[in-house]
């Protein structure tokens, strides 16, 4: 199936970051699906904001979500939890509507300790559960020491990095053509 839609959702603002490079190598290895990277600079979640109207950009990130037949998030680690960034679109997203009910969800994540953000993706599947997506679980793609693992054009060059990921996207890839039919 070539025409599948993959969104991609980046814990970290910055363009360099290990997570975007992670991110867009999980997007090139689905191969063949058309890729959006969702934008998650939105306005903090405020109830009193939200009574004005759901500001556009959450609404076209909600739209985004909802037209994927899949969504891979790379989520850093900052103080052994997901980025506040990611907290705060989830916080977004959970207002009205289901956008992730039954979408297969990967995550995905590098950060400079030795475990790779472990404790990121715990938080973050719990965060995810009222969202009740299709969380696959594995395999466990955490990328440890993110620097010694992508070359200058920010590609995977450790092997078995590359074969996880490309496990994981093929695992997203048959769960997206499941939830198609």
């Amino acid at each position: 199936m070539s025409d599948l839609k993959l969104v991609g959702l980046c814990g970290s603002l910055r363009a360099g970051s290990y997570n975007r490079k992670l991110l867009l190598e999980a997007a090139r290895i689905f191969d063949g699906a058309g890729f959006d990277e969702g934008n998650l600079r939105l306005p903090l979640f405020d109830e009193d904001l939200e009574a004005q109207g759901i500001p556009p950009e959450v609404t076209r990130l909600k739209d985004q979500i909802r037209a994927a037949d899949a969504v891979v998030i790379a989520c850093p680690e900052y103080n052994k939890a997901p980025s506040g960034v990611l907290k705060n679109a989830l916080d977004w997203l959970s207002r009205g509507g289901a956008p992730w009910a039954d979408k297969p969800v990967a995550i995905v994540s590098a950060a400079a300790g030795r475990a790779g953000g472990e404790r990121t993706q715990f938080a973050l599947r719990l965060m995810m559960v009222p969202f009740r997506p299709r969380l696959l679980q594995g395999p466990e793609m955490l990328v440890a020491s993110p620097k010694d693992h992508f070359d200058a054009d920010g590609h995977l060059m450790t092997e078995s990095y590359v074969n996880l990921l490309s496990d994981l996207m093929a695992a997203l890839r048959k769960e997206a053509q499941i939830a198609r039919n």
